[in-house]
């Protein structure tokens, strides 16, 4: 488990920002779930890893705040 400032790859936050919008505009209208606080208990190992790297790690611009 990575612990600390997490790595920053400018091409993978600008293809978040830009791509995601139009897929998860199709995946909220097709599943109704999608985008929903709560869901997290679909996946437990993967939301117990998530939880656990998103206490221990944060971005550089953090630092900035």
């Amino acid at each position: 488990m990575k612990i600390g400032v997490r790595k920053f790859s400018p091409m993978k936050r600008f293809k978040a920002r830009t791509t995601g919008r139009a897929k998860r505009t199709i995946k909220k209208a097709l599943i109704p779930w999608y985008g929903k606080r709560g869901t997290g208990w679909l996946h437990p190992k993967r939301k117990i890893y998530n939880t656990i790297y998103k206490k221990t790690t944060f971005s550089i611009f953090d630092l900035f705040k």
